[in-house]
């Protein structure tokens, strides 16, 4: 079995004069890639990276994420990714978890890491990249030399290549244990079911690096098969329809509030968008109703998908050149088998009916990182239970009802916050919604729906009560509608739900600023 190194080596090969990273004018193909890697790998070997360890990388979306990324697997080490949004005593929290021995990092964060390099125990060095910083190691100190990286024997199955750390919304962040076998296994699947064209296609990634979405489909599956990365480090919608223009790029890869966003562009922009293929949607559910506008704007499909950051992450899409089935998210992917579950075995329950989503599959991570009772608690029989409310229909697609721990029950009802937000997006004026559950003594839970609006439109809460009442069941409608200039997101674009509750909970006095 392959690793991820030897992959990419087979990748480089094959495709050695293509262009693996575009930005601006600025052109990296296969075989400097692989030699720019390969030369820190041998600095980081320099710098007494042994196989195993791990190494902390602290980067926005740019070559010299790809080059370290790849750099650290050389060397046998397993990356770390940072959040580049949370604050320096999480992360300080994730690098001590995880025993960073070094951490590498973009000169453009070199206060945080400076900090880090302070709070982190376990760090031995840091490596700064696109800028001297005083206390840590210079890209251009120990980059450059043709020494060779360092052979490493690698046991597929067993050596992780990567830890991703969730977004902590139930506690503190866990590490989640991706190996080399986990994420080539996902990324062939990849590539199967989205049909990427290897050597021709180019991927526009906008998208975090850091986050587990955007490092498969964004990073390893193009790298993997000879197509071209055009990274940007951070979303303007201006700016990203521009870049799909200069770089001719073929993909696009979002998540729901950049497809609403990109809905805002002037209609004379929509040219700009002549050369995608098509586009994927995944982190959160996407409302039926953007889809809808966004295919009829620009004339391109979104195929929606999903997968949890321990499933490597992608699980299912709906089907590139098949059936599309709005509202779902798709069929499992080659190799990964889906079902949904009731709260005790793994019996699949019958369609239509709601439960709980459980994966199986050479994805699935090895298990959290130090947390042997979680990871446990986190498989039933072999497959692993994503916390997922989900249905699945006669053909086989599945779709996300909600979070299990965003279930709200009035009156010992369900109710399923992401129906009322499918409803609300289609009330003209809201441009985003989330609902959330807030604490009743008479009704048990309450759902409260917080929304912002498209830029121009005015609306009332009254009038978005009104529509509620004509559109749903009386136990959906939202008990309070809070309108807000925008919603708080966090560092893939996803709306913070976790945010929305605090705020309800500052409201009523239980939690003080």
């Amino acid at each position: 079995m392959q690793s991820l190194t030897h992959a990419f080596k087979a990748a480089v090969s094959q495709y050695a004069g293509r262009t693996a990273v575009i930005v601006g004018g600025h052109k990296l193909d296969y075989r400097a890639l692989d030699a720019q890697s390969s030369q820190f790998a041998a600095a980081l070997a320099r710098l007494g990276v042994a196989k195993g360890d791990r190494i902390g990388l602290y980067c926005m979306n740019s070559p010299f994420f790809v080059i370290a990324y790849l750099g650290i697997i050389k060397a046998g080490a397993t990356v770390v990714p940072i959040n580049l949004l949370i604050n320096t005593s999480e992360m300080a929290f994730i690098l001590t978890d995880a025993g960073a021995k070094g951490l590498v990092f973009h000169a453009a964060f070199a206060e945080q890491a400076t900090l880090l390099k302070k709070s982190v125990e376990s760090l031995v060095f840091s490596l700064s990249m696109g800028g001297d910083v005083d206390g840590a190691w210079a890209w251009g100190e120990i980059v450059g030399t043709d020494e060779p990286s360092p052979e490493i024997e690698f046991n597929p199955q067993d050596d992780l290549a990567v830890i991703l750390y969730t977004s902590g919304t139930t506690g503190k962040p866990k590490g989640a244990m991706l190996t080399h076998s986990n994420l080539l296994a996902n990324v062939a699947s990849v590539q199967e079911a989205m049909q990427w064209q290897p050597g021709k296609d180019t991927v526009l990634v906008v998208l975090p690096m850091f986050h587990a979405f955007a490092a498969t489909v964004g990073l390893l599956t193009p790298l993997l098969y000879g197509c071209t990365i055009a990274p940007l480090p951070r979303f303007e919608p201006e700016l990203v329809a521009k870049t799909i223009h200069e770089t001719q790029a073929t993909l696009f890869l979002g998540v729901p509030s950049m497809f609403t966003v990109l809905l805002r562009l002037k209609p004379e922009r929509v040219q700009w968008m002549e050369s995608l293929r098509f586009c994927i949607s995944g982190g959160a559910a996407l409302p039926v109703e953007v889809l809808k506008r966004f295919e009829a704007m620009f004339g391109k499909r979104i195929y929606e998908g999903d997968g949890p950051t321990e499933c490597g992450p992608v699980t299912c899409v709906n089907p590139v050149g098949g059936l599309s089935k709005p509202g779902t998210v798709g069929l499992p992917i080659p190799n990964v088998e889906m079902r949904i579950i009731g709260e005790q075995g793994v019996e699949s329950l019958p369609i239509g009916e709601v439960g709980e989503i459980a994966v199986r599959g050479p994805n699935v991570m090895k298990g959290y990182w130090n947390l042997p009772e979680e990871t446990a608690e986190s498989f039933r029989e072999g497959w692993f239970l994503t916390g997922d409310m989900g249905t699945e229909d006669e053909d086989g697609y599945f779709s996300i009802v909600d979070r299990k721990k965003d279930l709200v029950i009035v009156n010992g009802m369900n109710v399923y916050p992401r129906m009322i937000e499918e409803s609300l997006y289609r009330f003209t004026p809201i441009n985003e919604a989330a609902v959330v559950g807030e604490p009743n003594e008479l009704h048990g839970e309450i759902p409260v729906a917080y929304v912002s609006l498209i830029p121009g439109s005015e609306t009332t809460e009254a009038d978005i009560r009104t529509y509620c009442r004509q559109h749903l069941g009386s136990h959906q409608v939202p008990r309070k509608i809070h309108i807000l200039p925008e919603l708080p997101k966090n560092a893939t674009g996803k709306i913070l739900k976790r945010e929305l509750r605090k705020q309800g909970e500052i409201e009523r006095g239980i939690k003080g600023l």
